[in-house]
């Protein structure tokens, strides 16, 4: 096996070369790529028991509830993160087919401003149990606006499908209580036994009306689903491309390329 040095001594020309000539295409390709800010919100994940009317109305079992989820609660919203709809309705509420200055126009134009958002953005848990959103963006004071918005709109989907179950309960009570009412009124003789019917049917009407204000009250409320600790904020410096550490790694790579091709060279003609 040749010596490494007298090796390098006598290929340094062309390992020279090969290194700057890959400095230069990756220079060339590294600071024609526009710099972009990162801005990240982050949040933990509120008790999806939260949307039991149990934790408000029962005072006996308040103190069995924890405001905070566990870190197991946002896999759900991870995977909602995944769609293009939240993306398309951030992409709409910040004209951003118009930012990203696509040549597309309609529907077209809209796809594409989503596409190019979700690329530059990643929803992750971190090691501590937090839901991040991180947002890469050319403008500092967009990026922030950006990671803010998709946090909201996975908070509000998220809210939504909470309540939903609220939201049917308190549909049947309501359709109940309109039938016992009807029955209730249809009811006109006078014998004992319909108008103990009567009285039965109107405290049936009675205790669906106290369900159905409690329902009420759950679904105006609409408890939260993340609990934001800390809003994104703008970023005094640019995240990437990370020029600097691009271009010393290039030329570790080329470095090692160069010598190892040297190396397999001397081999063969030592092979000869």
């Amino acid at each position: 096996m040749p010596d490494i040095f007298d090796l390098v001594a006598r290929w340094w020309k062309r390992m020279l070369a090969v290194m700057v000539l890959s400095l230069l295409a990756v220079g060339i390709i590294t600071f024609l790529k526009p710099r972009q800010y990162l801005s990240v919100a982050t949040s933990v994940a509120a008790s999806s028991l939260a949307s039991d009317k149990a934790k408000i109305f029962n005072e006996n079992i308040q103190a069995l509830y924890s405001t905070l989820g566990t870190p197991d609660d946002l896999d759900m919203i991870l995977g909602t993160a995944n769609l293009d709809t939240v993306y398309l309705f951030v992409a709409d509420q910040f004209n951003l087919f118009d930012h990203y200055k696509l040549n597309n126009k309609g529907a077209g134009a809209r796809t594409k401003a989503a596409l190019l958002l979700k690329k530059n953005t990643k929803v992750m848990k971190s090691e501590y149990g937090e839901l991040k959103v991180k947002v890469w963006d050319t403008d500092k004071n967009l990026a922030p606006q950006l990671a803010n918005a998709i946090m909201n709109r996975l908070e509000a989907i998220h809210a939504d499908l909470q309540s939903s179950g609220n939201k049917a309960t308190l549909n049947g009570l309501q359709t109940g209580k309109m039938k016992l009412q009807m029955q209730s009124d249809s009811i006109t003789g006078n014998s004992e036994s319909l108008i103990a019917r009567k009285k039965a049917l109107q405290e049936q009407a009675q205790q669906y009306e106290k369900l159905i204000s409690e329902y009420q009250l759950m679904v105006d409320s609409k408890p939260p689903v993340l609990i934001v600790v800390e809003q994104a904020k703008q970023s005094p410096w640019p995240d990437r491309p990370r020029r600097m550490q691009i271009m010393i790694a290039t030329a570790i790579l080329s470095f090692l390329f160069a010598l190892l091709a040297a190396l397999v060279s001397e081999r063969r003609k030592i092979s000869r």
